[in-house]
């Protein structure tokens, strides 16, 4: 499968988001097996953009082994810098199964409660929410009520 064509502008986007990320994927001195094919595109379907490291020193076989990953995985090639080999590829959509019965479920919520003084630990407790139940800004449980929009909203709708 032919990889991702990217505009410049666009590599240049997805390089900056890459900066901050570190490696999820090493490759060592075995090189580019199938297992390491396999977890790369797993985190290519996790994550979108990725880093790979190679620990290889030949600057070639680094060049093959990413141009090698972009074609397999049918990925865009986005930067090659040193050891760090970046890849991004679209994030396939997640199927949500939708029930029939489809209504909102009783939840257990957490509510933290810190004290006045700052000195005193904060009081935590466990709540069971109804689905048309909502926890209010004190830590109260109230029914939950139809959000109220605005008249140019409905005139819109």
């Amino acid at each position: 499968m032919p990889a991702i064509q990217l505009t410049p502008a666009q590599r240049k986007e997805k390089r900056a988001d890459a900066h901050h990320l570190d490696p999820v994927v090493m490759i060592g001195a075995d090189g580019l097996s199938s297992a390491v094919v396999k977890e790369t595109d797993a985190a290519l379907n996790a994550h979108g953009l990725i880093k790979v490291r190679v620990m290889s020193d030949d600057r070639t076989n680094r060049e093959s082994i990413f141009a090698e990953l972009a074609d397999k995985l049918s990925a865009a090639p986005i930067q090659h810098i040193g050891k760090l080999l970046v890849l991004w590829r679209p994030m396939p959509e997640k199927v949500k199964a939708e029930r029939e019965d489809a209504k909102p479920g009783p939840k257990v919520v957490k509510i933290v409660k810190f004290s006045k003084s700052g000195n005193h630990r904060p009081q935590i407790k466990k709540v069971q929410v109804l689905g048309n139940q909502r926890v209010a800004q004190g830590g109260e449980i109230k029914r939950a009520k139809r959000r109220i929009t605005s008249v140019k909203k409905k005139a819109a709708d």
